[in-house]
């Protein structure tokens, strides 16, 4: 086979260099290559290019008519080798890692071989040599693929990304302590580091997280987890990040038309209708109930509203006044609340689908128990209303096994190599009661950051 390959002139050419890198310049000369297994030297020019850039087929003029070699360096940033080869023996995919793809291109096959943070992107454009020089060249890059798959296998720092909805919101304090403490545990299991790079606006803002992401992928992140606070906004840098080689998971609110790999969080309709259910059942199957919805364009949260209003259809003696929605602070959901309540003093049960008003004082003007209340979420300042018996019920959610579990999930694919069972990792809602306030309040003390 080799002989028949010396009499062919082989073109390998760069068709794209992917993944971000600063320009550093241009040195030509001999380059010296010591990623294991061997080091490497030989005629060379060297280009590092800036992201998203596309160099043009190299045309080299060979020092000494010995030919040439172009490679970009990406110092410390995920890379990849892409290879035009025009004869099949030039280059055998096997000599390298697993390809990602291959396919003909004009009679000729390209091939994208993965080669992790071996800190270097290579390709290369033979000319017509000797045949003792192309044996010497073609070696060159098969030890060099073989460098790169096996740096890659040996990978020890991983950068996982998070981007929650915002900053103050306590469920996401306990997701970013999630996600650290899976670092922690992780890298400890596996021998690794892994660091947790919080990317959260302040407040909620879609926009906002989009960038977040872009820059995550330009900062060369491993991989991303993050709630969507609108999934049409997000969809499309979701998509980008996969594109680019960082996977990506959603938790708490998933933006399901991307190509996030995994979503962590409760089945949105059915904890809708876990509300409903559980509220009709303190309303002994009658009365007049309002939904209170937090942002209308969470598509987790507009799951929700659809699972409380199915679940009421089973109820003939309840009546849904309507769905009210306000932005997602405790301030501006309890002026809601006190809001429909003076205009709407009918009203005998709250079906809340997140716990927003229950972070401030006295936002419940009721006198407790002459309004039945069932909400989502449990934590520290809504276990005051179980007590005073303003709320019958809390169904919390797992908070901080979002952050944990996204961080597994993501180490999973990136380390192990390792898929989810399913795309949608589904966690239950833990119903809290007034008798188990006390111990459940225990587990705040560690979720929340010191």
């Amino acid at each position: 086979m080799a002989s028949e390959s010396m009499e062919r002139q082989p073109e390998i050419g760069v068709e794209r260099a992917a993944g971000p890198a600063q320009r550093l310049g241009v040195v030509e000369g001999v380059a010296k290559w010591n990623h294991p297994p061997s080091p490497l030297a030989f005629q060379a020019r060297h280009e590092s290019i800036a992201p998203k850039e596309t160099p043009p087929h190299p045309s080299l003029s060979p020092s000494g008519g010995e030919g040439g070699f172009l490679g970009a360096f990406y110092p410390g940033q995920r890379s990849q080798t892409r290879l035009r080869l025009g004869y099949k023996y030039a280059a055998p995919r096997g000599a390298f890692s697993e390809p990602r793809y291959a396919r003909k291109i004009d009679g000729n096959e390209e091939v994208l071989f993965p080669t992790g943070d071996c800190g270097l992107n290579v390709a290369a454009s033979l000319v017509r040599k000797a045949p003792i020089l192309m044996k010497k060249l073609i070696a060159s890059i098969l030890i060099a693929g073989f460098a790169a798959g096996a740096f890659a296998q040996t990978k020890k720092s991983y950068t996982i990304g998070l981007v929650a909805k915002s900053q103050g919101n306590p469920v996401f304090q306990a997701a970013r302590v999630g996600a650290v403490d899976a670092a922690k545990d992780l890298g400890k299991k596996y021998g690794i580091t892994i660091k947790i790079d919080w990317r959260t606006p302040n407040e909620e803002d879609a926009q906002k997280q989009a960038e977040a992401i872009e820059q995550l992928v330009l900062a060369g992140a491993d991989g991303i987890a993050v709630s969507c606070s609108d999934a049409n906004k997000l969809t499309d840098a979701i998509n980008s990040a996969v594109k680019n080689g960082v996977p990506v998971a959603t938790f708490d609110s998933d933006a399901p038309a991307s190509k996030r790999f995994v979503t962590f969080g409760v089945d949105d309709e059915q904890c809708g209708a876990q509300v409903m259910d559980e509220l009709a059942k303190f309303m002994n199957g009658k009365g007049v109930v309002a939904i209170l919805a937090g942002n209308q364009n969470a598509p987790n949260l507009q799951k929700r509203v659809a699972g409380v209003k199915k679940a009421a259809k089973k109820y003939p003696g309840i009546t849904i006044r309507e769905t009210y929605y306000h932005k997602e602070t405790p301030q501006d959901a309890a002026a809601k609340v006190e809001q429909v309540m003076q205009a709407n003093p009918d009203i005998t049960g709250w079906a809340m689908i997140g716990g927003w008003p229950l972070f401030t004082d006295n936002a419940l003007k009721w006198a407790p128990g002459t309004v039945k209340c069932v909400s989502v979420d449990a934590l520290v300042p809504e276990l005051a209303y179980l007590r005073s018996g303003h709320v019958q019920l809390l169904l919390a959610q797992q908070v901080y096994e979002w952050g944990y579990r996204s961080t597994e999930h993501l180490i999973n694919k990136l380390y192990l190599k390792k898929d989810p069972a399913n795309v949608k990792d589904v966690s239950p809602l833990i119903p809290v009661t007034k008798a188990e306030a006390d111990a459940f309040e225990q587990n705040w003390k560690k979720w929340l950051p010191k």
